[in-house]
């Protein structure tokens, strides 16, 4: 899909034509993500809906620079820069893969560890996010819980002025209080520096008046692309003007489509219904001494 390069400049997150695959030398396998186009105005926030699998991580983590897309006549921009070959100052990415990584679930003061990444740079910012996730600076990074060390990563990721943030999941650890205040937190900072979100979620309690725009991805593709939010068809009230209930009926008829390509050949999700037992179960049954 040609998109012209008025809408292009006027973008501050620009896609096009974007296709992606992990095994792009095996056609067995489908890509990623399938003809991907996108254009996010500065200043939006955008929540990305569809279910596990849907490519929502994957699409956060080419837009972050941590894949290569090199055929085709792809097109990805960031503030009007290519991700790919001059990615541009003032992105943040915050995955969920960061607390799992040993250096930072090493013995070390939250204190020192914020310092050591710039925190005395960003000495205001990072105290009101201290604030905010009611993190203790004489926390041990060894010894603290998951959800705790979530609240340091945001801390560190967050402290800098940044123009571009790019969500996966990362609320996922946080109380429903800290996750309360740290949305209108970053709503307050998108709408004052015209900062722009894309933040890709399974969790939309609480999201209702957070987002200006809301996109629906399905097995690599948008079936809604960005659109602003709330719904024109939904300003006069009803059963849907609540993201949860929009997420819901989305991720419905995800399933139903996803079932009706399995009637089609698709490999099956779910138990297995053949009645002969497999080699592996007839075999464990012979050790099975809990009768």
């Amino acid at each position: 899909m040609a998109i012209d390069s008025a809408e292009q400049s006027q973008s501050e997150i620009f896609v096009e034509n974007l296709t992606f695959s992990f095994l792009p030398h095996n056609p067995s396998v489908p890509p990623s993500l399938v003809d991907i186009n996108l254009t996010l105005p500065k200043g939006s926030r955008t929540i990305l809906i569809g279910a596990n699998g849907a490519g929502k991580s994957t699409l956060l983590q080419i837009l972050a620079g941590k894949r290569l897309v090199s055929h085709g006549d792809t097109n990805v921009k960031i503030k009007d820069r290519d991700v790919f070959r001059q990615y541009p100052p003032g992105v943040t990415f915050l995955g969920t893969e960061w607390a799992m990584n040993p250096v930072v679930r090493g013995d070390i003061v939250v204190a020192d560890f914020l310092n050591s990444v710039g925190g005395y740079r960003h000495k205001s910012r990072r105290d009101l996010l201290l604030d905010i996730l009611d993190v203790d600076l004489d926390w041990h990074m060894h010894a603290i819980s998951d959800g705790e060390r979530r609240r340091v990563q945001l801390v560190m990721g967050l402290m800098g002025e940044w123009d571009v943030l790019l969500l996966d999941e990362v609320t996922v650890d946080l109380d429903v209080l800290v996750r309360d205040d740290l949305l209108k937190f970053l709503k307050r900072d998108s709408e004052e520096r015209g900062a722009t979100i894309l933040y890709a979620t399974h969790i939309f309690d609480g999201l209702n008046d957070f987002p200006t725009h809301v996109a629906h991805m399905r097995l690599g593709s948008f079936v809604t692309p960005p659109t602003p939010w709330p719904f024109e068809d939904l300003a006069a009230g009803g059963p849907n003007t609540q993201l949860y209930s929009i997420a819901l009926q989305w991720l419905r008829q995800d399933r139903v489509h996803r079932q009706e390509l399995e009637r089609r050949g698709r490999k099956l999700r779910g138990a297995r219904r053949d009645p002969v037992p497999e080699d592996s179960e007839t075999f464990y049954k012979k050790y099975d001494y809990s009768h």
